[in-house]
């Protein structure tokens, strides 16, 4: 059958990626909603001169700000993209041809990252599969925050592409350590209100193990110098939200 399409987007001071990725889905929308967290850059401008429906709404987490989102959304198909990704020409064709004959419940794809300039292929970093298209009656963000994740009812079919979206991660090494900072912050208080336990051996062995499993088994001295830079920093990601799990125990 043939669907309409709605683009669903969140931003909160994206005004170095929003335009790329507006100009990436204006071949393949119906409709365009950006939901924003009352961004004081220039995102609401170039949102509005780019013609997309711009609706400011107070963020309470990753998922609960993409699943308010999705009911902004004008049409029951929706593909949800981060203001830092991209369609490539490939991927708005095969989209296209999705629309024109929708067959599956969902579409996932790969997700391809730049990382400070540079293609990261390896590290644990892609293929990435990310669910991004699927009826919206049909499944919601869920998983933990600040690592969302779309979770569909029992029973649908999901067919997966093998094409990429482009995901332009960070533009510095300082970027993404204040990164990390930030999303341990959220994950430590979600883990330990799920009642996950930190240990200082988990603070030993943990970030040794992502390291050695990111650039030794998933190959990320393959990627060379930032290879290294994106596992050493995975590891560090690691042990400090134990640390932070640490931290939330004695405050009990």
């Amino acid at each position: 059958m043939q669907i309409q399409l709605s683009v669903v987007i969140i931003t909160f001071n994206e005004e170095k990626n929003i335009a790329r990725c507006l100009d990436s889905v204006l071949p393949i929308a119906d409709d365009i909603v950006v939901v924003d967290s009352f961004s004081t850059d220039t995102t609401k401008q170039i949102c509005i001169q780019k013609r997309a429906r711009f609706v400011e709404h107070k963020f309470e987490g990753h998922i609960e700000q993409k699943n308010w989102a999705i009911t902004q959304a004008k049409y029951q198909y929706v593909l949800s993209l981060d203001a830092d990704e991209a369609l490539t020409k490939e991927l708005q064709e095969v989209i296209i041809e999705i629309k024109n004959n929708y067959q599956s419940d969902a579409y996932s794809f790969n997700r391809l990252t730049n990382y400070c300039g540079q293609w990261i292929k390896h590290c644990g970093w892609y293929p990435d599969e990310k669910l991004r298209l699927w009826d919206s009656t049909k499944g919601k963000w869920g998983g933990e925050n600040p690592h969302d994740k779309v979770i569909m009812n029992k029973g649908i079919r999901v067919e997966h592409i093998n094409l990429d979206i482009l995901h332009y991660s960070f533009y510095t090494e300082e970027q993404h350590l204040k990164q990390i900072e930030y999303f341990t912050d959220i994950s430590s208080k979600a883990a330990f209100n799920k009642g996950k336990k930190s240990s200082s051996l988990k603070i030993f062995y943990k970030p040794i193990f992502k390291f050695f499993r990111d650039y030794v088994l998933k190959a990320g001295f393959l990627d060379g110098y930032y290879g290294y830079i994106v596992c050493r920093n995975s590891g560090y990601a690691a042990g400090l939200k134990y640390k932070k799990i640490a931290q939330l125990q004695k405050e009990i």
